[in-house]
C-alpha cells in the first residue's frame, strides 16, 4: 500500500500518540483490497459496525477487524440475494397478465381490498403469503405509533424509528453505557491531581476578562455583500505579505506577481485554492490566488516538484513561495517560506502573584505558606442528548461531576438544542410535565428553560462559587444569530443562574492568567477532509498538523471555502443533511486570534478526542458529550498554580504562562 494510504489509515484509525500495529494495518489493507474501499469508506463502515455491536470504536484489534470483514461480507450476500429475488419476482409477474383475470368477474374478486395494502393484481397466487404476513407480530414502532399503516400519519410516526434502525440496531440506554468514567488519554501524567475539596470554596477562584470584543459580534446577518467579502479576502493576503516581509527581512522589490511571466525569481504570497469547485485538493488542481493589489486577483497553477513531497496545504491557506514563472503557464515553487507565529502569552510578575493568591479561595482559606490547590476545569461539547430522546442525561451527568468534585469552572460549547436532532427537527417531543406551559405558545427558549437550565440551577445550588461558560454553535436553535462568527445567545427567558456566562463563538478570554481560545466550529474535521499532504511531510499526524494550521494562520477557521455540507457525516433528520459552516465572509476578521497565541485552545471535533501541545499551545478536543446512539467523552483540566521566582518579581520583565507544562488533561468517558 502507498505510504500516503498508510498515513491516512493511522490518522483515521490510530490514536494521537500511538500508531497502528502492523497486523492491524495488514487486516485493514485486506478489507480495503477485497471490497475496493477507500480509507474514508472503511472508517465509516467501522463506525457503523461499532454502533451496531455497541462496542468502543477505539478497541481496534485483528479479531474485531475480522468480525467486521465477516459482517461486510454477510451484508453483501444479503444484498445480492435480495437483488436476485427481486428480478425473479419481476419475471413471474410479467409472465401472467393479471388484468385479464380481474375482468373475468372471478370469485376471487371477493378478496379484493380485504387485506390492507394488497393490490388486486396479486390476489391469485399471493393472497396466501399476504395473509400469513398479516398475522405477524406488529413492529414496536407501529405499536407506539398506534396508527394503521394506511394512515397518512403512519410515515411521520415511524420516521425517527426508521432512522434509528438504519444500521439494524437500537440505541443503547445512557444508564447501560460501557465503562463510564474511564480515562482514555492523559496529558502530563506525571502531574498527580489532588483529592477534591470536602466543601466548596468561600469565594470564586476565577477571574474572567474578555480579550475579544463581544460588541462586534452583534452584526446584522444575511446581509453579506460580495464586494465586502472580496475585500476581506484580499486584505488577508496583503496583511500576510507584510508579515513575511518583516519576518524574513525581504526587500519589497523581491515580491512579485506569480501569475506574470518572468525569468526573475520572486517571492509570491497568495491563497491556496483549487481550479475546480468539485473534488478534493490535489497537486494537479492546486493554484495560487493572488490579491487584486499584487496580481489582479488572478490564479496560477503551482508546480511543487522541487519541494519533493515536503508540503501540506489546504484551501484558504495563505502561503508564501519563492519561485519563478518562466513559461507563463505555472509558477515553479523552489521554496515554501515559513509563516511567522504570534508571540506566546505573558503577564507581569505582579499579576501572576495576584492570580496565585486568588487560588487560595479567600483570605482565610489556608495559610500563605501552603501551596494553593490547582484549578479544576471541566470541558464538554454538544450535542448533549442522543437521537432517540431529549432527556439530556449526559449533560446532567457532567453537571453532577462538576458538583461532586467542586469544579472551579465548567466550559460547555454548543449545540445545546441541536437543529440537527431528529426530534427537534420534526417537533415530535413533549415538554416536562412540571413545565405548566401551553405547547401552542412555547418557544425554543421555553424548551431550554425546562430541559437544560435545571441542570445548571442544581449545579450552582451545590457549588455556589463555580463559573459556567456557554459557547453557542451555529446549530443552536435557541440562537437567532445564524452565522459564524456568532453573537451570544440572549439569556432572557432561559432561566439561567447568575453563575452562567454566555460568550461568543469564537471567543478569546482570560481565566486568571490563562489565555483561552474557544470555537465550537468543527475546523479539525474540515481540515482533515480537505488538506493536501505530501509524501514526506514533517508532521504525519492530523492531530498536531491541523492545530498548527490554525496557529500559523492566526485564525479559528482559516479554511475557505468551507466543506460542502453534503460531504459531512449524515444526521438523523429526514433529509440527513447536517448544518454547514454558515460562514459570513464579510466578518471573517472577527475569527482571527488576538496579538498573542492562546495558552489553551478548545476545538471540539468529530475526530477522536485528544489533548496535545502544539507550538507551546495546549490544544484540547474533548469530543462530543453525546453521540447519536450512545455516550461520548469530556475533558478535565487540572491547572497547577504558577510559580514566580524571587528574581522575577523584582524586575519589570514579563513572565511566560507555560500552561502546557503545568496542566494535566484527562479525556474521560461520561
Amino acid at each position: 500500500m502507498a505510504e500516503a494510504d498508510l498515513q491516512e489509515l493511522n490518522e483515521q484509525f490510530g490514536m494521537p500518540s500511538k500508531a497502528l500495529e502492523p497486523d492491524v494495518v495488514s487486516e485493514l489493507q485486506s478489507i480495503m483490497r477485497i471490497h475496493s474501499l477507500s480509507v474514508q469508506d472503511l472508517y465509516f463502515k467501522w463506525e457503523s459496525y461499532c454502533i451496531k455491536m455497541d462496542m468502543d470504536g477505539n478497541s481496534l484489534s485483528v479479531e474485531s477487524l475480522r468480525a467486521l470483514k465477516r459482517d461486510i461480507q454477510d451484508a453483501l450476500e444479503r444484498s445480492n440475494r435480495a437483488h436476485h429475488a427481486h428480478i425473479k419476482a419481476e419475471k413471474r409477474s410479467s409472465g401472467t397478465p393479471r388484468s385479464a383475470v380481474k375482468n373475468t368477474g372471478d370469485v376471487y374478486g371477493m378478496l379484493e381490498g380485504m387485506t390492507p395494502n394488497t393490490p388486486a393484481t396479486a390476489k391469485l397466487n399471493k393472497s396466501g403469503p399476504k395473509r400469513r404476513h398479516h398475522l405477524e407480530t406488529p413492529s414496536m414502532a407501529r405499536v407506539k405509533g398506534n396508527v394503521p399503516s394506511s394512515s397518512p400519519d403512519y410515515k411521520n410516526s415511524l420516521r425517527i424509528e426508521n432512522q434509528l434502525d438504519a444500521i439494524n440496531t437500537v440505541p443503547t440506554s445512557f444508564n447501560d453505557r460501557t465503562n463510564p468514567g474511564e480515562i482514555i488519554e492523559v496529558l502530563n501524567e506525571h502531574l498527580k491531581p489532588p483529592e477534591p475539596p470536602v466543601a466548596p470554596y468561600a469565594e470564586s477562584r476565577i477571574k474572567l476578562n474578555a480579550a475579544s470584543d463581544l460588541r462586534k459580534l452583534g452584526y446584522k446577518t444575511l446581509a453579506m455583500k460580495s464586494s465586502e467579502a472580496s475585500e476581506i479576502l484580499d486584505d488577508r493576503i496583503d496583511e500576510f505579505l507584510g508579515l513575511v516581509r518583516d519576518y524574513k527581512n525581504i526587500d519589497e522589490s523581491e515580491f512579485g506577481n506569480a501569475a506574470s511571466q518572468s525569468t526573475t525569481e520572486i517571492v509570491a504570497v497568495g491563497r491556496i485554492a483549487s481550479d475546480s469547485s468539485e473534488g478534493k485538493l490535489n497537486p494537479a488542481s492546486l493554484v495560487l490566488e493572488t490579491s487584486r493589489r499584487t496580481g489582479g486577483g488572478r490564479r496560477i497553477p503551482l508546480n511543487l516538484q522541487k519541494l519533493y513531497g515536503r508540503y501540506q496545504f489546504f484551501p484558504g491557506q495563505i502561503a508564501a513561495f519563492r519561485g519563478i514563472n518562466s513559461s507563463g503557464n505555472e509558477f515553479v515553487v523552489k521554496e515554501a517560506l515559513e509563516m511567522p507565529l504570534l508571540p506566546n502569552a505573558a503577564s507581569t510578575p505582579t499579576a501572576i502573584e495576584a492570580h496565585r493568591e486568588r487560588l487560595r479561595g479567600g483570605p482565610d482559606a489556608m495559610e500563605s505558606d501552603v501551596e494553593p490547590a490547582p484549578l479544576n476545569v471541566i470541558i464538554g461539547s454538544g450535542p448533549y442528548s442522543a437521537d432517540d430522546n431529549l432527556d439530556f442525561e449526559p449533560l446532567h451527568a457532567l453537571c453532577s461531576q462538576a458538583a461532586d468534585t467542586y469544579a472551579d469552572a465548567l466550559i460547555l460549547t454548543g449545540p445545546f438544542i441541536d437543529v440537527d436532532h431528529p426530534l427537534i427537527a420534526s417537533g415530535d417531543f413533549d415538554l416536562p410535565e412540571d413545565a405548566g406551559v401551553d405547547p401552542d405558545t412555547a418557544t425554543m427558549s421555553t424548551v431550554f428553560k425546562y430541559m437544560i437550565s435545571p441542570a445548571f440551577n442544581r449545579l450552582v445550588a451545590s457549588n455556589p462559587t463555580i463559573t459556567i461558560l456557554l459557547v453557542p454553535s451555529v446549530r443552536d436553535v435557541v440562537d437567532k444569530h445564524v452565522s459564524w462568527p456568532q453573537d451570544i445567545i440572549v439569556r432572557k427567558d432561559l432561566g439561567l443562574p447568575k453563575a452562567v456566562r454566555i460568550v461568543g463563538n469564537p471567543m478569546t478570554l482570560f481565566i486568571n492568567e490563562m489565555l483561552l481560545g474557544i470555537s465550537s466550529q468543527d475546523i479539525l474535521w474540515n481540515l482533515q477532509h480537505e488538506e493536501l499532504v505530501g509524501g514526506r511531510t514533517a508532521d504525519p499526524l492530523i492531530f498536531s498538523r491541523a492545530p498548527r494550521y490554525l496557529i500559523e494562520q492566526r485564525h479559528f477557521f482559516p479554511i475557505f471555502p468551507p466543506v460542502d455540507r453534503q460531504k459531512f457525516p449524515k444526521v438523523g433528520t429526514e433529509d440527513g443533511l447536517p448544518t454547514g459552516a454558515m460562514l459570513d465572509t464579510s466578518y471573517l476578521k472577527l475569527g482571527e486570534m488576538m496579538n498573542v497565541r492562546p495558552d489553551v485552545m478548545i476545538l471540539p471535533s468529530a475526530l477522536p478526542p485528544f489533548a496535545k501541545v502544539v507550538e507551546s499551545v495546549l490544544v484540547i478536543n474533548p469530543g462530543f458529550l453525546s453521540k447519536r446512539r450512545g455516550a461520548g467523552t469530556f475533558a478535565r483540566m487540572t491547572l497547577f498554580p504558577p510559580k514566580v521566582k524571587n528574581q522575577e518579581l523584582s524586575n519589570s520583565g514579563m513572565v511566560l504562562h507555560k500552561i502546557f507544562e503545568r496542566a494535566r488533561v484527562e479525556i474521560t468517558r461520561i
